[in-house]
């Protein structure tokens, strides 16, 4: 069974939107550098519809409801951002790499980390910095070509790791690659979510007014 017209739109729409900015960056010839932090936050953003469709309207509180009318969801969409926010926070500090190989990373990151610490140390896929009090390691997901760099370990020095970022940056910044040839795809997936959703939203303006006289209305 197709979810009403509104529901649906809710849902799909944030989500296609993330698609289709992460097929935009995997179509680009240069790799994009991004925190952690950021990336979690854009991953929150895509799934936001999800949530208040989903869990957030199943478990909404009824008093509340009552008690505040339509405004009830203004403090669930705040609440679901203090929880972003939490996880963006507690996460380990890392630095993420799209549209670039382990293989075309590897030797930019060793020659940041040499022009930072000369005493920098590899051991496999991890990495210590010791005059920064970083220590990490290389996750690559080869399939989306993009690479994470993520603190191994809870001691780890913040500025250390901004300092990091701002040479890796510098050295990325006149790399060129090719283009993931996954780009189209997710783009044209992007597209697809979004345009769906957006058309049977739409063409089905009583069951849109309906969704909303149930969502908003007590």
């Amino acid at each position: 069974m197709i979810p009403d017209p509104l529901r649906l739109a809710i849902a799909l729409v944030p989500l296609a939107s993330y698609c289709l900015l992460i097929g935009l960056l995997n179509a680009r010839r240069r790799p994009f550098l991004t925190s952690g932090g950021a990336d979690l936050a854009a991953l929150g953003a895509a799934l936001s519809g999800l949530v208040m469709v989903g869990p957030v309207e199943l478990f909404r509180p009824e008093a509340a409801s009552t008690e505040f009318g339509s405004y009830v969801w203004v403090f669930l969409i705040v609440f679901y951002w203090l929880w972003v926010w939490l996880v963006v926070l507690l996460a380990r500090p890392r630095l993420v790499i799209y549209n670039i190989s382990g293989e075309e990373l590897r030797p930019l990151l060793a020659e940041a980390a040499r022009s930072l610490d000369p005493e920098a140390r590899w051991a496999g896929d991890s990495l210590s910095l010791p005059a920064l009090g970083i220590q990490l390691h290389m996750e690559t997901f080869e399939i989306m070509r993009n690479v994470s760099l993520v603190a191994s370990g809870a001691k780890q020095n913040l500025t250390g790791w901004r300092q990091l970022a701002g040479e890796l940056y510098q050295r990325l910044e006149p790399l060129r690659v090719a283009p993931n040839p996954r780009a189209l795809g997710i783009v044209l997936l992007a597209i697809v979510l979004m345009s769906v959703s957006m058309a049977h939203m739409l063409s089905h303006p009583q069951q849109v007014a309906q969704a909303m006289e149930e969502i908003f209305s007590y």
